[in-house]
């Protein structure tokens, strides 16, 4: 037998729609959840944006109650409501695509509807009977979505920053850990993939720590211009509808709520419509991408072969890497890592597009400059973890292979420029190129250099950082 659920009717300004019964949502998420079937990601996979709608909207009750204009008995509901929200209750309920027009105003309804309904349950009434407590008009109460919303996508981005923060530096340690096991063994170094000049393996890694050491001051820069928000500027900056007072006092509790100092912007009609902080952040996780990408680069061509590639280098082996071809294994983190920068890159060029599109005192792009905010924040955070976890920390270092590459390399021969002359050097090097012999050899047999000095010239501490010219 075919039963249909209990439904409750709600309207709006289009006009009357069902809405179940036990939904915390109202008819604005119901509408929306018809209009914007884009991502199939919903806010509730966003749960850093949930928690942040529900500290914005806490931090309003309070600020309103703290002005006379919201009454003790529907602030304390509202609030607990939102507090329930932020320890992860009703996530469920938070159902509009992540990818919608409006400017984020399906987003705030959302947050609006559920917290009006679950406060109702808090003061003893039924969901939808928004006579007694209503979304818009206490929930919602001195506030806009178009200061509501590009606040919460911050305090999300923040969120998610700080377990980027993390995952980059336990991936810059495992870089740092294995610069101190290479330290002492001596490579070739390349430029434009020829061999250029020796140098060692811990110098190699060492870079890649420095590198991603960077990148975490700049990201955390970027995160310095997050925490401006304009919350009080209401629809476009004027403050209309707002309390003189309600700015200050809102940021205040905001601040205290999340932990965060934040700060209000000094121009509120600009900061409604600019962007430009998303678009640094974006440029930010940018940066980063293609620094970790080059960082794969070169740990797949290290590592290839093993015995027809370079083969410097051996990283662990993950999983088997062909369907055809016995004892294949192939460097499928680096390739996931790759893959991820990829992805930020093109999640870059939305998010630049997307900023530029505004007009006038609204940009009404936020919710894809969002979401390819927060699919970059997340799957570089997912890819630093895996590359660490799964990869550097188990890199091993074909020492013998090494020390030949160097011993018959014929980039050997820079090194000996200051003591043999550039002229005879080339003679040497021209000679080995032709021979297959090694520079050490060509160089004793030439009388060019008396061994003592040669070997002493050619240890690994002389060969990689600056020295004097021995006498």
């Amino acid at each position: 037998m075919i039963t249909s659920l209990p439904m409750r009717t709600e309207h709006d300004l289009i006009g009357h729609c069902s809405v179940p019964v036990e939904a915390y949502y109202g008819i604005h998420t119901l509408r929306a959840v018809e209009n914007f079937p884009i991502s199939r990601r919903r806010l509730s996979d966003a749960p850093d944006l949930v928690c942040a709608l529900a500290a914005i909207k806490e931090a309003a009750a309070r600020a309103n109650f703290d002005l006379n204009i919201l009454g003790r008995e529907l602030a304390e509901a509202i609030i607990q409501a939102c507090q329930e929200i932020r320890s992860g209750a009703l996530l469920d309920q938070f159902v509009v695509d992540l990818i919608q027009g409006g400017a984020g105003t399906s987003t705030n309804m959302n947050a609006n509807e559920v917290i009006a309904n679950r406060a109702l349950e808090i003061l003893g009434h039924r969901r939808g009977d928004y006579a007694h407590l209503h979304p818009n008009e206490h929930v919602n109460l001195s506030q806009s979505t178009n200061d509501v919303y590009p606040t919460a996508l911050k305090l999300a981005c923040l969120a998610g920053i700080g377990r980027l923060l993390s995952a980059m530096a336990g991936l810059r340690m495992a870089f740092a850990d294995k610069a101190s096991e290479f330290a002492d063994v001596l490579k070739m170094g390349r430029t434009q993939l020829q061999d250029a000049v020796p140098m060692t393996l811990g110098q190699e890694f060492g870079t890649y720590a420095v590198m991603l050491l960077e990148d975490e001051a700049r990201l955390s820069e970027a995160a310095l211009l997050i925490r401006e928000i304009n919350l009080g500027a209401t629809a476009i900056g004027t403050g209309i509808t707002a309390h003189p007072d309600y700015a200050t006092k809102v940021r205040e509790h905001l601040s205290s709520i999340i932990g965060i100092d934040l700060l209000t912007a000094p121009d509120l009609v600009e900061a409604t419509q600019d962007c430009g902080a998303f678009v640094q952040l974006s440029g930010v996780l940018k940066r980063v991408a293609v620094k970790l990408s080059k960082v794969c680069n070169d740990l797949r061509l290290l590592s290839s072969g093993p015995r027809a590639g370079f083969g410097e280098i051996n990283l662990p082996a993950r999983q088997a890497g062909s369907s055809i071809m016995p004892g294949k294994v192939n460097p499928v983190v680096p390739e996931v890592v790759n893959q991820v920068a990829f992805e930020v890159i093109g999640n870059d060029v939305t998010v630049t597009m997307a900023a530029e599109a505004g007009q006038l005192q609204l940009n009404a792009f936020e919710p894809i400059i969002f979401y390819s905010l927060d699919n970059s924040i997340r799957h570089l955070t997912e890819a630093c973890r895996t590359l660490e976890e799964n990869c550097v920390r188990g890199i091993t270092a074909n020492r013998d292979r090494l020390r030949d590459n160097v011993e018959q390399s014929i980039g050997l021969i820079t090194a000996l420029n200051p003591y043999i002359g550039y002229s005879n050097a080339t003679e040497v090097a021209l000679e080995a190129h032709r021979s297959g012999r090694g520079v050490y050899e060509i160089v004793l047999e030439r009388g060019l250099m008396a061994k003592e000095t040669l070997d002493t010239v050619l240890r690994p501490e002389m060969l990689t950082r600056p020295q004097q010219i021995l006498a």
